[in-house]
């Protein structure tokens, strides 16, 4: 579906990519990581046809660069860094529609789930909406969209707990016929998510891995803790995760995405310490406790 073939970009006689081959397939959750410099944002703008470069960029045996706007209705994007668009998100939201043939109200409905209530905002201009907000619409427009193709760049970098398992089940509504490339510097905040991890460094790919596909993008965990005493820091941390005190401070109950458990497990070592006793019990998508 997407080619690299011999691709290579040099900035001021800086090589950023260099001779690159790559093949992507159809359904393919794709882990794009590595340093600052490493590549991943000149390999994505080559992509979506925004660079020249030397060898050839292919999506369905199109060129992104001679044929933009063909490829880019079959792409949904969502950059790591908003635009400071001015635009009411009304407006936005129209245009975003019109531009790429889909319906608006697909996009209204994806924000919803999101937690986004599109009508509450819909006067005010993009640029003055909160981090998450902003994130949560630059989804909704990208995955609202008949897209074959999903490039992601930290997409779920400002989304709260909720609006992050949300995000994971509309990915897996559509793992099977849409291709995912996500980049990230940090592998452990989209391990879950993939099912193939490619790294660049020096602009070209050093590690080509297929990973284990057996972790429910959508599934449910319950989950139990035991603490040894109340404690502030962890006591907020739980309720960013939207979980419950049981009335001392020491027992505390929630539900955590299937997808995000690497997450959540690396927020509770920073209080190891304080933990008695922990259980992850899947709720949906099969039995059995982590």
């Amino acid at each position: 579906m997407i080619q690299f073939q011999n691709v290579s970009k040099v900035f001021k006689k800086n090589r950023v990519l260099d001779h690159t081959d790559l093949e992507i397939q159809l359904g393919e959750r794709i882990a794009l990581v590595g340093s600052n410099g490493a590549g991943k944002t000149t390999l994505i703008r080559c992509l979506l046809g925004e660079y020249t470069h030397d060898g050839a960029v292919m999506v369905e045996g199109q060129a992104p660069r001679q044929e933009r706007a063909q490829v880019l209705q079959k792409i949904g994007f969502v950059p790591q860094l908003p635009p400071p668009l001015k635009m009411p998100v009304g407006q936005l939201i129209n245009f975003a529609a019109s531009v790429c043939n889909s319906e608006r109200s697909r996009m209204v409905d994806i924000a919803a789930r999101l937690g986004l209530d599109v009508e509450s905002v819909r006067h005010l201009p993009f640029v003055k909406l909160s981090g998450g907000m902003k994130q949560k619409l630059l989804i909704a427009i990208a995955m609202g969209r008949d897209s074959k193709i999903l490039v992601m760049d930290e997409p779920a970098a400002n989304l709260d707990p909720e609006a992050r398992h949300i995000f994971f089940q509309l990915l897996a509504e559509r793992q099977e016929h849409t291709t995912m490339l996500i980049s990230s510097h940090r592998l452990d905040e989209v391990a879950a998510l993939v099912n193939r991890v490619l790294e660049l460094d020096r602009g070209k790919v050093v590690l080509d891995d297929k990973v284990a596909d057996d972790v429910s993008l959508s599934g449910l965990l319950a989950c139990r803790l035991k603490l040894r005493r109340p404690e502030a820091a962890i006591a907020k941390a739980l309720a960013n995760w939207k979980f419950t005190d049981a009335g001392d401070g020491t027992e505390w109950s929630g539900m955590v995405s299937g997808a995000d458990r690497l997450r959540f497990l690396g927020m509770l070592s920073r209080y190891v310490g304080l933990l008695t006793k922990i259980s992850l019990d899947e709720i949906e998508g099969g039995g059995g406790q982590a």
